[in-house]
């Protein structure tokens, strides 16, 4: 099982990281309305100083992380311990580490950015107007007038 996380639970939780989220359309106190993205908790956010900025919030990133990889790792379990013997081949272990690393290497590289704001936490209260569950290829729907 050692093996398996290395080669399979640890890549598949980057990548489904990366491809599922959760967008919240949400209220801060004192602020415009904000979508924050992140699922079970928001971790980045559109940045209100300036607008091609992001706010991200590392405790909240670890937790979610945490969540994705705790979730893959109980699929990889159960499947191993109770359906079939999973033997990653070679191949499928390069491909799986090399979609990874695309991804941590974008995420990297799109967080590196000076205008970026990175806070441990998110500080402010905020009140969720409207949410869904996101896949990376969607896009938010415009918000109707309703939920602003």
């Amino acid at each position: 099982m050692k093996r398996l996380l290395f080669t399979v639970v640890l890549p598949l939780s980057v990548i489904s990281f990366a491809l599922i989220t959760k967008w919240w359309y949400a209220l801060p106190a004192d602020a415009p309305g904000t979508i924050y993205y992140g699922f079970p908790f928001p971790f980045v956010a559109n940045g209100w100083h300036t607008s091609m900025s992001l706010q991200i919030f590392v405790a909240e990133f670890a937790l979610d992380f945490l969540l994705y990889f705790f979730i893959c790792f109980f699929m990889v379990y159960c499947i191993q311990n109770y359906l079939l013997e999973i033997k990653p081949s070679k191949i499928r272990t390069i491909v799986l580490w090399l979609l990874a690393t695309i991804i941590i290497v974008g995420a990297l590289f799109i967080a590196s950015s000076p205008d970026h704001l990175i806070y441990l936490r998110r500080t402010d209260t905020i009140e969720i107007k409207q949410s869904a569950l996101k896949f990376l290829w969607q896009q938010v729907p415009r918000l109707s007038n309703e939920a602003r």
